[in-house]
C-alpha cells in the first residue's frame, strides 16, 4: 500500500512542482514586457520620413534658392517669392484657380445633393444609378481629359457640336476648348461630370444616417416634402457636407491632370492654373527653385483655406 500510495497521480503530487497555475487549472505563462509596443512602428515611420517628410522639407528649402534641377545650387533668400508677385502668369493662373475651384465647388455639390436625394428612393434601378453617376470618379483623370477633348471637338459634326445640331440647337456650336473666354468653364464642366457620382455617395450616406422617425414625426405635423428637407434632412447633412466642400475645394485649387491633358494651360494662358504654372517651371524652363516657391505658397494657401473652411463648416453640424 505504501508503494501505491506513494506514486505520482495526474493533477496531485506528481504534478506539485509544475508551478504556479491559473484559475482553469493551467500553468500560468510569464508574458515578456521588454519590446515596447512602438517599436513595431518604425519601419512604417521610416519609410514615410523618407518617402513623404524628406522631400517636403527639401522643397521648402529649395525654394529658397536658384537650383535648376541639375547640379549646385545658391540661396537667394526670397528673390523667388518676390519673382512670383512680379509674374503676370502666375497671378492670372491664380484668379484662374479660384474660378475654376469656385465653379466646380458649387456645381459639384449641387449636383451631387440632387443624384443623392434622387437615388434615394424606392425606384427598383437604385442600385445600378448608383453604380453608373459614381463609375467616372474611379477612371484616370487623364482618360477623362482625353475622353472629353472628343466630345469638345470643335468640329461641327463632331460630339458635343454635333449633338446640338442634331437637336436644332447648331447657333450653339462652339470651339470649347479652343475660346479663351471658355476653355476654363469646359475643364469645370469636365470636372464636375467626373466628381459630382463621388458627391452623390458621400451624401448618399448622410441621408441614410437621418432617422426615419424624424420624418415621420414631421409628416405627422403637416410638414410638406421641402419643409421635411429644410428643416429635417439639411440640418443632420451638415457632416457630409463638410467631408465634400473640403474635398472638392481641396481637389479644385491642386487641380493639375484634367488641366494639362485637355488644355495644357491654353488656349494662350487662359486656363492656366497654379499647378500647371509650378509644373512648367520646373520641368519645361527648368526653374526648379521658382517653381519650389510656387508650390509651397499653393500648399499654405491649401492648408489656409482648409482649415477657414473646417472652423465654418464644423461650427454648424447638428447630431441627432
Amino acid at each position: 500500500m505504501t508503494g501505491t500510495s506513494e506514486k505520482a497521480f495526474p493533477g496531485t503530487a506528481g504534478t506539485a512542482d509544475a508551478g504556479p497555475r491559473t484559475g482553469s487549472g493551467h500553468p500560468a505563462r510569464h508574458r515578456d514586457h521588454s519590446t515596447p509596443p512602438w517599436i513595431f512602428v518604425v519601419p512604417a515611420l521610416g519609410v514615410y520620413g523618407l518617402v513623404v517628410l524628406y522631400p517636403s522639407l527639401a522643397g521648402m528649402m529649395y525654394a529658397f534658392t536658384d537650383w535648376s534641377g541639375i547640379g549646385g545650387f545658391s540661396f537667394t533668400g526670397l528673390d523667388n517669392f518676390r519673382t512670383l508677385l512680379d509674374d503676370s502668369r502666375a497671378l492670372e493662373s491664380v484668379g484662374n484657380t479660384l474660378l475654376l475651384t469656385m465653379a466646380v465647388v458649387v456645381v459639384q455639390n449641387v449636383a451631387g445633393l440632387l443624384l443623392a436625394l434622387g437615388v434615394h428612393t424606392t425606384i427598383r434601378s437604385r442600385a445600378l444609378l448608383r453604380l453608373v453617376f459614381f463609375a467616372p470618379a474611379v477612371v484616370s483623370p487623364v482618360m477623362v481629359a482625353i475622353l472629353w477633348k472628343y466630345v469638345y471637338n470643335p468640329d461641327s459634326g463632331a460630339g458635343l457640336n454635333g449633338v446640338l445640331g442634331a437637336v436644332g440647337l447648331g447657333g450653339l456650336r462652339q470651339d470649347w476648348l479652343g475660346d479663351p473666354s471658355l476653355a476654363l468653364w469646359s475643364v469645370a464642366a469636365m470636372v464636375v461630370w467626373q466628381y459630382a457620382g463621388y458627391s452623390m455617395v458621400v451624401f448618399l450616406a448622410g441621408l441614410q444616417g437621418v432617422p426615419a422617425e424624424l420624418h415621420e414625426a414631421a409628416r405627422i405635423d403637416g410638414a410638406g416634402s421641402w419643409q421635411r428637407f429644410r428643416h429635417v434632412t439639411w440640418p443632420l447633412l451638415a457632416p457630409a457636407l463638410t467631408v465634400n466642400l473640403m474635398l472638392s475645394t481641396i481637389g479644385g485649387l491642386k487641380l493639375f491632370d484634367q488641366v494639362y491633358a485637355a488644355t495644357n494651360g491654353g488656349p494662350g494662358t487662359s486656363s492656366e492654373t497654379l499647378s500647371t504654372v509650378l509644373y512648367k517651371e520646373a520641368f519645361v524652363y527648368g526653374k526648379f527653385g521658382y517653381s519650389t516657391a510656387v508650390a509651397l505658397v499653393l500648399a499654405l494657401f491649401v492648408a489656409a483655406v482648409s482649415l477657414v473652411q473646417l472652423r465654418f463648416l464644423r461650427a454648424r453640424e447638428v447630431t441627432t
